[in-house]
């Protein structure tokens, strides 16, 4: 059990503090350690007046649902934020969406479609919410976050509530340029223009191929590795001889070579130690580097 060296020094809120709450039902994984503290906020004023307040050297950690994350098996120190449902509302205005930070993507998705808003229908495709959609510009099916994005909000370390806008995110390749220590709320997406049937059939095709060409009903996190310039990750992790290669009980999937599976009580550090057995074989094969897309987090 991971002793809390936080809980005494903590500001009150109006949300839930939890000490050595455990993590590993709340990410796809279903592996990983607790978090020291578990903070659900009540609403972003609740989230702003906590990071003002709190002590200065106590780490925060946010996570969201946990569809590309490998939370280690010593846990989390310091406070781990979940933003609960009430940060999951989703309003259509016109083209636009409005969305929480909690808002699962393919449940924006779902929305655009039913308001008569096309352009959105690549979020139905990405497991996890808009929040981490922000943090990592996901996409698929040639389309990413920058693409549609307009605006978010956000709460800073120091507390303050801000709005960035597309220059503000440098958005890059699975990646966006802003501070690691700001936490999403909300986000207002650009869509056009749509019949609301022709959104949902583009959408169910997108989740046909999906399903087809993915471990998607396995305990996994999803993409592990960035693709690499000019390489298609999956290719080089079949080429190296790693498609069903087994650390523990961690697996590399046969259906997708850039998916690691949990086949029943993988330890997180299973997953990731076949993670770096792949990226080992791949580097001696082809002299690549592949890059973890997964983030990994806390202490092993």
């Amino acid at each position: 059990m991971m002793q809390s060296r936080a809980c005494y020094a903590l500001p009150p809120v109006r949300g839930t503090y939890a000490e050595n709450a455990p993590l590993k039902d709340l990410v796809w994984f279903r592996a990983g350690g607790p978090a020291e503290i578990l903070f659900r906020p009540a609403d972003a004023e609740d989230l702003a007046t906590f990071r003002y307040a709190k002590p200065a050297d106590l780490p925060v950690t946010v996570i969201g649902v946990g569809s590309n994350l490998l939370i280690r098996d010593g846990g989390i120190p310091g406070v781990v934020v979940r933003l609960p449902g009430s940060f999951g509302k989703i309003a259509a205005d016109g083209t636009r969406v409005r969305a929480g930070a909690a808002a699962l993507d393919a449940t924006v998705a779902r929305a655009a479609a039913e308001a008569g808003i096309a352009g959105l229908e690549f979020l139905r495709g990405i497991p996890g919410t808009i929040g981490g959609a922000l943090r990592m510009n996901a996409g698929c099916y040639g389309r990413e976050i920058k693409d549609v994005f307009i605006e978010a909000t956000a709460v800073d370390a120091s507390g303050n509530i801000v709005t960035l806008k597309p220059d503000d995110m440098a958005f890059v390749y699975r990646k966006s340029g802003v501070p690691d220590d700001l936490i999403f709320v909300e986000a207002v997406l650009q869509g056009e223009a749509g019949d609301p049937d022709e959104v949902r059939g583009r959408m169910n095709a997108l989740v046909e191929q999906r399903e087809s060409t993915q471990p998607v009903k396995s305990k996994t996190g999803g993409s592990t590795f960035k693709n690499p310039p000019g390489h298609k990750a999956w290719q080089l992790i079949d080429e190296a001889g790693c498609r069903g290669l087994k650390h523990g009980a961690a697996q590399v999937s046969e259906k997708h070579c850039n998916f690691l599976i949990n086949t029943g009580e993988a330890t997180a550090a299973d997953i990731e130690g076949l993670g770096e057995d792949v990226r080992t074989r791949v580097r001696e094969k082809f002299g690549i580097a592949l890059e973890w897309e997964i983030k990994r987090v806390g202490v092993p």
